[in-house]
């Protein structure tokens, strides 16, 4: 067990849990100077509204490291005023804008390890550069991260692992992820979030576990694991993994995975559901925005619909959708075959009333995407930052044309096509399928509900507008929330309806007219 001075054996103090809601008509204080108190403690503040000027970074980190760019007001990005006249201008006057934890939000962080092993940076890169900042004492991330971080690096030190030399192409460990889980039952709901574990993937250059410096790569694991595993006094690691990179390009990850030590499964509580997810899917920075969008889209999908859920990662959306609005069928399609695993995991604990058709397919949404969407009243897109495929916007803005060619063609010429479609077949073979009572009702249907999710202001802005001008769509909400606190990101939920928005209607006046 570590000494007392090189790790506290009693967890850091919390950061609070700050609710800021704010109307879009409510004009954004100017940044007020510092030096600012600091916030106050979690006991004290639980999702409650607070003044601008509280709403502050204070972080040590701040300007030398890349990962935030706004000091003040967090709980309001300077972009949500862009965005609100954005959708003003589109027909939506009642955009929202949902910010909660403003501190400890981050709960996945990808690090780079740089510097001499005996004192190794742990951190971001700076702006532009290949420089790697060290930030132990970042404000965005979960306390539980800070203190992994900690205790990796002492165990850098005291074990002589070498960090990576982006020049040489020599060390050992060139990055590490960190993911948060606050899934533990066993706790009141209150405090599950601040005792959240860490889920430690470490980037070792060697191509397998039978590379010479594998032994070193078992010493780092069993030294975080006897410091901060179950066994001990502070118990914050909730798993070790592996993974084995030798690329010289900048991907983070190899093809290539190994857990080593502590609990395999990782799991999250989300949209009302157990989630499952691997070290290598993709998983969400902050876990409770995301749980409060996903309990938004709910809302906006009809009980019993069919869903076509597109860059589903994992299938975390579409199998909350299952749960939540007892649909008859749900179809997630994700490009990377990591998540498969995941999904299935996911899908063993979906409660007993799910009784849906439900499937995860191998495949890539932009590729024939007509075949995906086809028989669901509603698709659901969350697309990379880039935003959406062309191919699929096309499909999108043609969707009446194909939808009067699909009711017309016969069903045998459906499977001529299929066969001359070699990846939806291999689509097919890749594919888990879960088969409830309830069946497809009419096969050759097409949405009339477009959900949108974008990380990607920009781009969206862009699918946007394509979309609404071949008014096959009209737009019909919008929310934004804040994923990223000390960022100019924001995260859109989109609502689009086919065909052309209803015409409001007037008011009846209430005075009556009098006989003559």
């Amino acid at each position: 067990m570590l000494p007392s001075p090189c790790l506290p054996l009693h967890r850091p103090p919390s950061f609070p849990l700050i609710t800021c809601r704010v109307s879009p008509s409510v004009p954004r204080p100017s940044p007020p100077p510092p030096p600012l108190p600091s916030p106050p403690p979690l006991a004290n503040l639980s999702a409650t509204t607070v003044p601008a000027l509280t709403c502050a970074l204070q972080c040590i980190h701040f300007q030398s490291c890349s990962g935030c760019t706004q000091e003040f007001n967090l709980h309001r990005p300077v972009i949500v005023d862009e965005a609100a006249e954005f959708f003003k201008s589109l027909g939506v006057s009642d955009f929202t804008f949902d910010s909660s934890r403003l501190w400890g939000w981050r709960c996945r962080a990808k690090l780079a390890v740089r510097g001499p092993s005996n004192n190794p940076l742990i951190g971001l890169y700076e702006e532009g550069t290949h420089n790697v900042v060290d930030i132990p004492h970042c404000k965005a991330h979960h306390p539980s991260i800070n203190l992994a971080v900690e205790l990796l690096r002492q165990g850098i030190t005291e074990l002589n692992v070498e960090p990576y030399d982006e020049d040489q192409g020599t060390g050992d460990l060139r990055y590490v992820q960190m993911a948060v889980t606050t899934y533990n039952t066993s706790l009141p709901a209150s405090e599950r979030y601040i005792n959240g574990k860490v889920q430690v993937a470490l980037v070792w250059n060697s191509r397998n576990e039978n590379s010479p410096n594998f032994d070193k790569l078992n010493a780092l694991a069993d030294y975080l694991w006897r410091n901060g595993g179950r066994r001990s006094d502070v118990n914050f690691i909730h798993s070790v993994w592996a993974n084995f990179q030798t690329s010289t390009n900048n991907i983070i990850f190899g093809n290539r995975w190994r857990h080593l030590l502590g609990d395999r499964d990782f799991w999250e509580h989300l949209g009302g559901i157990d989630i499952a997810l691997a070290p290598s899917s993709f998983g969400q920075a902050n876990t409770r925005a995301f749980d409060t969008l996903l309990r938004k889209v709910q809302k906006y999908v009809p009980l019993g619909a069919s869903v076509a859920d597109l860059y589903a990662g994992a299938g975390v959306i579409g199998l909350s959708l299952a749960a939540a609005r007892k649909c008859r069928s749900v179809k997630c399609v994700e490009v990377n075959k990591e998540s498969k695993l995941s999904f299935e995991k996911t899908v063993e604990r979906l409660p007993n009333s799910v009784d849906g058709s439900i499937s995860w397919h191998h495949a890539d949404a932009s590729v024939e995407p007509l075949s995906w969407i086809m028989g669901s009243e509603v698709v659901v897109v969350d697309p990379p930052r880039k935003g959406l495929d062309s191919s699929l916007v096309d499909m999108l803005q043609t969707l009446s044309s194909l939808e009067h060619k699909a009711k017309s063609s016969s069903e045998s010429n459906s499977k001529v096509k299929d066969e001359k479609r070699p990846w939806i077949l291999r689509a097919r073979e890749a594919s888990v399928e879960i088969r409830g009572k309830a069946a497809l009702n009419d096969s050759q249907s097409l949405p009339q509900t477009l959900i949108y999710i974008s990380c990607g202001w920009e781009s969206f802005k862009k699918d946007c507008k394509l979309l609404l001008s071949s008014k096959e769509w009209h737009l019909e909400k919008a929310h934004g929330f804040n994923f990223f606190p000390g960022t100019q990101s924001i995260e859109i939920l989109a609502i689009f309806k086919r065909g052309r928005r209803a015409p409001l209607k007037k008011k009846k006046s209430g005075k009556k007219k009098k006989r003559s």
